[in-house]
C-alpha cells in the first residue's frame, strides 16, 4: 500500500493461489489489473526442472524446486486454479491465459501486449472522464455488483437502440463490458460496437434530458417465461390461442401465417401470455412488443393438427407418406435410362428396375443390403444394354467371325442364354 507501488505498480508471482487469498486481497480492495495464467503441461514442467537440475551441484538435502515439492505444489495449483479463475473471469474480466510451453521471450512479448492494451484502455478512460466525455469502461476490472449499482436510467437495455428506433435491446444477456459506456458517473451498456461509437461521440443525445425515448416501466417490459414459469401461470391461458403473434404480423395477418407457438420460447408483456414459434420470432417480441402484442385472430381458424397413424391411412396416402420421394426417384431413373430386359416385357423390365432401385437406396436398410441389390441392378441394366448392343452390330447379311466385332459373339451368347432365367435370381 506503499506510495511507490500505488505509482509504478506491483507484480505478485504465484499469488492467490486459494480462495482464502482471495478473500484477504479483496478486504483490502487490492483488484489485480491483470492476472496472468502460465499454462504448462505437467510432462513440460518437469522436463525442465530436469534440464535445470542437471546445471546445479547435488545436494544433500532438497531444494523447493525438487521433484518432490514441485509435484505438490503442482498438484494444489491443478486443484485450486478453476475455482479461481472462474471468480476473476466473472467478477472482474482481467484473467489472461498465456501458453507458456513456447520460449521466455514469447511469453515475454505476449504479456507485454496485453498489459499495454490494458494501460491503454485505462489511460483513454482517465482521459475521456476528466474532460467530462463518455468512455468505455471495458478492461477497468468492474464488478458485476458495481455494474449494477450504477446502472443509468435505462438500466441494461441499449439507450442506442432505444432512442433511434424504439427497440427494446436487452444487454444483460452478455457479461462482457466490451460495449459498455461511463457518462456522468453512470454505466450504459450498448448491444454493438457501432452503437457504443455512436454514444462515445455524443451522448447528451441518448441520455435524459435530450433522449427522445424513456425506459417504460417494469410492468411494460417484456419478460422471458422459462417452463416452470409457464406452468406457475395455470389457468392463465395464452393470447392468440396460442398461435405465434410475431408470425401473423409479419405474414400481414394471412391466413397462412397462423403458426402454433412452442411453449419453450414464452413470454409475458402486460400481464398477458404470448408464444412465439422460434428464438428468433422471440427476440423480435421482446424487441418490438407495441407491434405485436394487441392482435385479434379471424373467425376462421386453421384446424387442430393431431398426430395419425402411418398405418391407419388408406394405400394412396401411405404411400405418399412413407415411400413417396423413393419411389419418385425410382420413376424417374426408369424414365431415363429406359431398361427393356431380354425376353421380358417392357411393363416387367421397368418394374424389376424399380424394385431394384427401392432396395439399392432404401434409406432405412443395411449397408449389406443396399450393396446387394446396388450390384443387383447394375447387372440387370447391364442385361438390357444387350438389345441395344445387338441391334446397332448385327448386320442383315451373315459375318464370318474374323469380321465381327470382339465380344459380338460372347454378347450374343448372353443374350440367348437369359431366355429360361429369372432376372432376379438368374
Amino acid at each position: 500500500m506503499e506510495s511507490i507501488c500505488n505509482t509504478a505498480g506491483v507484480v505478485m508471482d504465484g499469488y492467490p493461489v486459494t480462495k482464502y487469498q482471495i478473500s484477504l486481497l479483496e478486504s483490502r480492495s487490492i483488484i489485480p489489473m491483470v492476472i496472468f495464467e502460465l499454462d504448462v503441461p505437467s510432462k513440460e514442467i518437469f522436463k525442465r526442472l530436469f534440464l535445470e537440475k542437471k546445471k546445479e551441484p547435488s545436494l544433500p538435502y532438497p531444494l523447493h524446486n525438487s521433484t518432490q515439492i514441485m509435484a505438490v505444489k503442482n498438484s494444489k495449483h491443478r486443484k485450486n486454479i478453476n475455482e479461481i479463475r472462474q471468480y476473476y473471469q466473472e467478477q472482474h474480466q482481467n484473467w489472461y491465459v498465456i501458453d507458456g510451453f513456447h520460449s521466455k521471450w514469447w511469453v515475454w512479448n505476449e504479456v507485454i501486449k496485453k498489459v499495454q492494451m490494458v494501460n491503454k484502455y485505462m489511460q483513454i478512460y482517465l482521459e475521456r472522464i476528466n474532460a467530462g466525455k463518455a468512455a468505455c469502461i471495458d478492461k477497468l476490472c468492474i464488478t458485476p455488483q458495481e455494474l449494477i449499482s450504477r446502472l443509468g436510467e435505462f438500466g441494461q437495455f441499449c439507450p442506442i437502440s432505444l432512442a433511434e428506433s424504439y427497440e427494446l435491446v436487452d444487454c444483460s444477456v452478455t457479461e462482457s463490458l466490451k460495449f459498455a459506456a461511463e457518462f456522468r458517473g453512470h454505466y450504459y451498456k450498448m448491444s454493438s460496437q457501432e452503437n457504443l461509437n455512436k454514444f462515445l461521440q455524443n451522448p447528451e443525445l441518448y441520455v435524459p434530458p435530450l433522449a427522445p425515448h424513456p425506459l417504460p416501466p417494469a410492468d411494460m417490459i417484456p419478460k422471458r417465461l422459462t417452463l416452470s414459469e409457464l406452468k406457475s401461470r395455470f389457468p392463465k391461458c395464452a393470447e392468440l390461442q396460442g398461435y405465434c403473434p410475431v408470425t401473423y404480423q409479419d405474414g400481414n395477418h394471412r391466413y397462412e401465417a397462423l403458426i402454433p407457438g412452442n411453449i419453450n420460447y414464452a413470454l409475458e408483456y402486460r400481464d398477458r401470455i404470448y408464444i412465439c414459434e422460434s428464438q428468433e420470432k422471440l427476440e423480435k417480441f421482446l424487441r418490438l412488443p407495441q407491434k405485436y402484442w394487441n392482435q385479434k385472430l379471424p373467425y376462421k381458424l386453421p384446424p387442430l393438427k393431431e398426430p395419425i397413424h402411418l398405418t391407419s391411412l388408406p394405400l394412396p396416402g401411405y404411400l405418399e407418406q412413407g415411400i413417396a420421394t423413393s419411389l419418385i426417384k425410382a420413376m424417374n431413373a426408369a424414365g431415363c435410362l429406359k431398361p427393356k430386359f431380354p425376353f421380358l416385357s417392357v411393363k416387367r423390365s421397368a418394374l424389376l428396375f424399380i424394385a431394384f432401385h427401392l432396395k439399392a437406396y432404401n434409406p432405412n436398410g443395411s449397408e449389406y443390403t443396399k450393396r446387394k441389390y446396388k450390384k443387383k441392378m447394375d447387372q440387370f441394366l447391364e442385361r438390357c444394354e444387350l438389345i441395344t448392343y445387338l441391334g446397332a452390330k448385327m448386320t442383315k447379311k451373315y459375318k464370318e467371325p474374323q469380321f465381327r466385332a470382339i465380344d459380338f459373339d460372347h454378347k450374343l451368347q448372353t443374350f440367348l442364354s437369359l431366355k429360361n432365367i429369372d432376372p432376379v435370381n438368374g
